[in-house]
């Protein structure tokens, strides 16, 4: 991949002194999708990454309005110094794939709700697989499918351990229910309406008639934002065709790339890591 079309994220181009600085101090790894990784505050990280969680955690105002969407990470959640979210008008959405130790003390201290949405692991590295194969063909094409399982279970990939990110997050919700709310993407695939409406009134948004959950539902599915034209042509700001977020996002989908040797070595990761948290994964 030449460095003019590395996606923002993964470049170093506008690293600021201070963030050289910090990455000299701390662990590193080969990566998978780039040449190293750094562990920052207990997460796994790319060097523009690491920046992006700086510029966050010292700039970002909550509003006790505000939503945010946390997921574990398969994007860019680099915060841009010339984007203004004070201008944003209330309330305002916004997505993190921040740990929640890392999320500035604005949106804990304040009143925002937190949503989190976890997945199989099992899909979630189908899903990373591909999307990293895609974005990056040249970098990733010497490591077999093996070596990356290997990684993530071990936690060297960006944004992992995957199983300390999704922890944190149930943990949370559990401690505090009304300002965390934990679902599952196969409880949203498999009862649809029945998630939103939890989702709604979590937020403070019910609904009053069935036909507008219907409606809510079929204009947010996969099938229906993944024919939008903004969904389809061009690039995002961060460098990344906008058609790559979008595959299948189906159940179950891991069988078609995963043998089943390696969906055991992710299943016993799983059970070990999630053992007496009470959270469990079934598809």
């Amino acid at each position: 991949m030449t460095s003019s079309s590395v996606p923002i994220y993964l470049g170093d181009e506008d690293l600021t002194q201070e963030t050289r600085d910090l990455l000299s101090s701390l662990p590193s790894e080969k990566g998978w999708l780039v040449s190293q990784i750094y562990q920052f505050e207990g997460s796994w990280h790319t060097q523009g990454l690491v920046q992006g969680i700086l510029n966050c955690q010292k700039n970002f105002k909550a509003k006790d309005s505000d939503i945010i969407l946390a997921t574990t990470p398969k994007s860019d959640y680099r915060v841009s110094p010339d984007v203004d979210f004070s201008e944003l008008p209330s309330p305002r959405l916004m997505q993190t794939h921040l740990q929640h130790h890392s999320l500035p003390v604005s949106i804990k201290s304040s009143s925002c709700k937190i949503v989190y949405c976890c997945r199989d692991p099992k899909d979630v590295f189908v899903s990373l697989w591909h999307f990293g194969r895609k974005l990056s063909p040249e970098e990733t094409a010497e490591y077999p499918i093996e070596k990356v399982v290997e990684a993530f279970c071990q936690g060297k990939f960006i944004g992992g351990p995957f199983w300390d990110h999704v922890l944190e997050y149930w943990y949370e919700s559990r401690k505090n229910p009304n300002k965390v709310l934990f679902v599952t993407y196969e409880k949203l695939k498999k009862q649809t309406e029945v998630e939103v409406k939890r989702i709604a009134d979590f937020i403070g948004c019910g609904f009053t008639a069935e036909e507008e959950v219907s409606e809510i539902v079929k204009l947010c599915s996969f099938e229906s934002l993944s024919k939008l034209e903004v969904n389809r042509q061009g690039k995002l700001p961060n460098g990344i065709e906008s058609n790559s977020y979008f595959r299948k996002g189906e159940i179950g989908g891991w069988r078609d790339t995963l043998s089943e040797s390696l969906a055991e070595v992710i299943d016993r990761t799983t059970e070990e890591k999630f053992r007496g948290s009470g959270l469990k994964f079934s598809c």
